[in-house]
C-alpha cells in the first residue's frame, strides 16, 4: 500500500475516551479491522509509537501496548532498527466489515458491557423491575384505545399531566400539562428549543468546562455555541464576552456538571435578568436535580422565572435507566403552542411503549418512592467513597463531597502531575478495568484543571472500595 493510503487508513481511527473499552483495546480492535478489511497490507510499515501517540492523542505507551499485542497475534512483527511492519507472512483474511458471520460482527453485535467502576451511571440492580413488569402487563395485555390510535406528536396525556405534577412537587415548578412534551432524549430537546424559541445561527452561551453532548446537540440544531467559564459558583455572564450578543445560555444550575456546584440565588437572578434585557432564553438543563443529600432538592430556576424566559430539559435516564430513552422539555406558556407545532410537523421520536407505564409508576407514587430511596442509598455510597478518599488516596487524589448527584471530581496531587497528566492517568486506569474520566475531557478549549470523574452511584460500598485501590496503583506506577 502506498503511504498515502496508509496514512488515510490510519486517520479513519477514532477513539471512544468515554467508552467502556480501554483506549488500548480500542485500538487493537480498529487496527485488526484495518487488516481484515485489506487496508493493511503485508509488509506495510507503520507509523512509530511516539508518531502514533501524538496523531491520535493518546499516550505512548497505550500504543506500544497495541502494538505489542497484534505481534502477539501476528498481524505485526517488528523489525530491529527498521520499525514495526504488517508481518509479511500474514494470510488473507476474512472481511469483517462485510462478512455476516464474522467475528467482528459478532463483536459489534455483542451485549454492552458492564458497568465499570466508577463509571458515572445509577445502580440499575436497585431498579424496582418486579413493579415496572406489572404495569407494563396491565397496560398493554388490553390496552386502551387510545394507545392503539395515532400517536400524540407531544406524547403521551396522562404522562404530561404526572411529569407537570412531579414538577410542582419536587422541583417548584408550576406548570400546566399542555407545557409538557415528550422527548427522545438531548438531541431531540435542542432541536425543540432551537425551531420553537430561536433562529439558526444564533448565538448560545455554553459552560466551560461543560457536558459535551449539549454542546453538541445545540450545534447539530444550527446553533453558534460560546464557552463561558465557570468559577466556584458556577456560570457567571461576567465572564462572557458581550453577553448582550447573545440569543440564550444553557446552564446546569441545580449541580453544575461536571463540577457539581449549585449556582446561588443571586446569579439566577441576573441571568433572569439578562435574558429579559436581550429578549432572550435561558435552556436549563437539570440532569439529577432530585439526588440532593442534604437537605430537599433546591427549586429549579424555572421556578423563579416570571417573564417566560426559561425552558427546562429533564432526563429519566438517571433516575430510571438510559434505555428508557425517554426525556421531556417545558415550555413557557408563550412558546408552548409554537413547540407543539414544531413536533407536529416532525412526528413523535420518543417510544410510545414506555410513556403509560411510566405515567402509572408516576402516578401511583412508585417513582417518587424510588427517588427516596436511591438518595439513601446513594448518600450512603458518597459518603464511602469520601471516606475511602481520605483513609488511602491521601498525597494522590483529594474530593470535596457535593450536597447531591452521583459523581465527585478528584483533583490530582501536583506531584503526581508533575510527572503525568489526567488522561494518562485514565489510560491506565482502563487497563486495570476502572473508568476515571479526565476533568480536562470536559473542556472545548484548552483545560484549566486537571483531576478525575468518579461515579458512585452504580456500585456497592465494597465495589467503590476495591476499585479505588487498583486506581491508586495505576495512579502511583
Amino acid at each position: 500500500m502506498n503511504k498515502a493510503s496508509l496514512s488515510a487508513a490510519l486517520l479513519a481511527i477514532t477513539l471512544d475516551r468515554a467508552g467502556p473499552a480501554s483506549l488500548q483495546s480500542q485500538l487493537v480492535r480498529q487496527l485488526r479491522a484495518l487488516a481484515h478489511g485489506g487496508r493493511l497490507r503485508p509488509g506495510d510499515r507503520l507509523p512509530s509509537s511516539r508518531m502514533l501517540a501524538e496523531e491520535l492523542s493518546v499516550s505512548r505507551v497505550t500504543v506500544s501496548a497495541a502494538y505489542d499485542q497484534l505481534g502477539a497475534e501476528g498481524y505485526l512483527e517488528g523489525r530491529r532498527g527498521s520499525g514495526v511492519y504488517v508481518a509479511a507472512d500474514l494470510p488473507v483474511l476474512p472481511d469483517w466489515a462485510s462478512s455476516p458471520g464474522s467475528s467482528a460482527a459478532a463483536t459489534s453485535l455483542s451485549l454492552p458491557t458492564p458497568e465499570v467502576p466508577f463509571e458515572p451511571v445509577s445502580d440499575l440492580r436497585e431498579f424496582p423491575h418486579r413493579e415496572w413488569a406489572r404495569l407494563l402487563d396491565q397496560v398493554w395485555r388490553r390496552p386502551e384505545p387510545a394507545l392503539l390510535a395515532r400517536p400524540d406528536p407531544c406524547g403521551w396525556a396522562p404522562l404530561r399531566v404526572a411529569i407537570a405534577k412531579h414538577l410542582g412537587d419536587w422541583r417548584g415548578i408550576v406548570c400546566e400539562p399542555s407545557q409538557v412534551l415528550i422527548t427522545s432524549g438531548l438531541s431531540e430537546a435542542a432541536a425543540l428549543a432551537a425551531e420553537a424559541a430561536l433562529c439558526t445561527g444564533d448565538r448560545v452561551l455554553v459552560e466551560e468546562p461543560g457536558y459535551a453532548a449539549l454542546r453538541k446537540a445545540l450545534t447539530a440544531a444550527g446553533l453558534r455555541c460560546d464557552s463561558v467559564p465557570v468559577d466556584a459558583q458556577g456560570f457567571d455572564l461576567a465572564h462572557a464576552s458581550t453577553p448582550e450578543t447573545a440569543r440564550a445560555v444553557a446552564v446546569t444550575p441545580s449541580r453544575q456538571y461536571p463540577l457539581g456546584m449549585t449556582m446561588p440565588l443571586a446569579r439566577r437572578a441576573r441571568l433572569l435578568q439578562w435574558a429579559s434585557a436581550v429578549d432572550g432564553y435561558i435552556l436549563e438543563d437539570d440532569f439529577d436535580g432530585e439526588f440532593r443529600y442534604r437537605g430537599q432538592p433546591l427549586p429549579a430556576m424555572m421556578s423563579l422565572d416570571r417573564e417566560q424566559r426559561v425552558l427546562y430539559i429533564g432526563s429519566f435516564s438517571k433516575a430510571i435507566f438510559p434505555a428508557l430513552r425517554l426525556g421531556f422539555m417545558v415550555f413557557p406558556k408563550r412558546l408552548a403552542a409554537a413547540a407543539s407545532r414544531v413536533v407536529g410537523r416532525t412526528g413523535p421520536r420518543a417510544s410510545l411503549i414506555a410513556q403509560p407505564v411510566l405515567a402509572r409508576f408516576m402516578m401511583e407514587g412508585g417513582f417518587a418512592a424510588h427517588i427516596r430511596r436511591m438518595r439513601r442509598l446513594y448518600a450512603g455510597r458518597q459518603k464511602a467513597l469520601m471516606a475511602a478518599l481520605r483513609e488511602q488516596a491521601s498525597g494522590v487524589l483529594s474530593a470535596e463531597a457535593p450536597d447531591g448527584g452521583m459523581h465527585v471530581v478528584a483533583q490530582i496531587a501536583p506531584e503526581i502531575l508533575a510527572r503525568s497528566n489526567d488522561k494518562a492517568l485514565s489510560e491506565s486506569a482502563a487497563r486495570v478495568g476502572v473508568m476515571a474520566q479526565p476533568l480536562s475531557g470536559f473542556y472545548h478549549g484548552r483545560p484549566e484543571a486537571q483531576g478525575v470523574v468518579l461515579g458512585y452511584a452504580g456500585f456497592s460500598e465494597a465495589e467503590i472500595q476495591a476499585a479505588l485501590g487498583k486506581l491508586l496503583t495505576a495512579i502511583r506506577v
